[in-house]
């Protein structure tokens, strides 16, 4: 009778143990799934701004249209590349993470080419759009962070033991990260 009492006192304790494990992983794909939503919202952000932006500078005289269409294309395709928060995969992170540094690229050649314009330089609404995208810039960079932050506690929870036994058979599969850009260890050559 001992037996049987201590085998249920046992199994019940490794459920409940097993229960909590299982909330718990549960409550961290919840929160990286929030913070994707958070990241996509900033860089929804930024394309926002883009139109606005390109149309101001379209009023420039002589403006290098090669630059515009660079910056339109980069657009469209960043906003093309969704991922699902449910395949949150290195991969799928990595090709919206690409789309997103093209873009990046383009509006950073669009604001050296501006350098040219002074009458755009002087303009008020492209000043203030300037300023909006460089504090978009800074908000990408602290949701990625903390997007990575809270990615990090979900992978780690689902690959210590005895979770990553519990995360395999319901299926919680590690998630990617934000990373640096190729090359981005490599400081800009500044030539006078």
């Amino acid at each position: 009778m001992r037996r049987v009492l201590f085998a249920i006192v046992g199994l019940f304790g490794i459920l409940s143990l097993s229960s909590c494990g299982y909330n718990t992983m549960v409550q961290l794909d919840e929160q990286v799934q929030s913070q994707w939503a958070q990241v996509q919202n900033v860089y929804q952000r930024r394309a926002d701004l883009i139109p606005n932006l390109v149309n101001t500078v379209k009023g420039a005289a002589n403006f290098e249209k090669e630059t515009l269409t660079q910056v339109i294309e980069a657009r469209a395709k960043a906003t093309s590349i969704q991922v699902d928060p449910n395949k949150l995969t290195p991969e799928n992170i990595q090709k919206f993470q690409q789309a997103q540094g093209e873009l990046s690229t383009a509006l950073g050649r669009l604001m050296v080419v501006t350098e040219n314009y002074p009458q755009l330089r002087a303009n008020q609404n492209f000043l203030e759009l300037q300023a909006q995208l460089e504090g978009t810039e800074n908000r990408i960079t602290v949701e990625r962070q903390k997007f990575n932050e809270v990615t990090q506690q979900y992978n780690s929870k689902i690959r210590s033991f005895p979770n990553n036994l519990m995360a395999g058979i319901f299926g919680f599969e590690r998630k990617g990260y934000f990373e640096a850009q190729a090359g981005a260890q490599n400081a800009p050559k500044v030539e006078f």
